[in-house]
């Protein structure tokens, strides 16, 4: 399984938008996002690395992969 890289919650943020994923609130150090079809939102927190368990949570719960972050990851950068 590829390792997950080190990201601020800003560039998750900016990850998950490129994968179809819209901020509609920030409610303190947490942006909310959510997905037009997915019951699930996301809280991704604003911090300057998000930990790799909180990460590889939030991808699960976008219903993808870690190495479908990761493309999209590298196609962001």
């Amino acid at each position: 399984m590829p390792t997950l890289p080190r990201l601020s919650g800003r560039e998750t943020v900016k990850v998950f938008e490129s994968l179809g994923w819209t901020v509609v609130r920030q409610k303190g150090s947490h942006i909310i996002l959510v997905k037009s079809g997915h019951i699930s939102t996301l809280s991704v927190p604003d911090h300057k690395e998000v930990a790799k368990g909180t990460l590889r949570s939030l991808i699960r719960s976008a219903g993808i992969t870690v190495p479908e972050f990761i493309d999209a990851l590298k196609g962001k950068r």
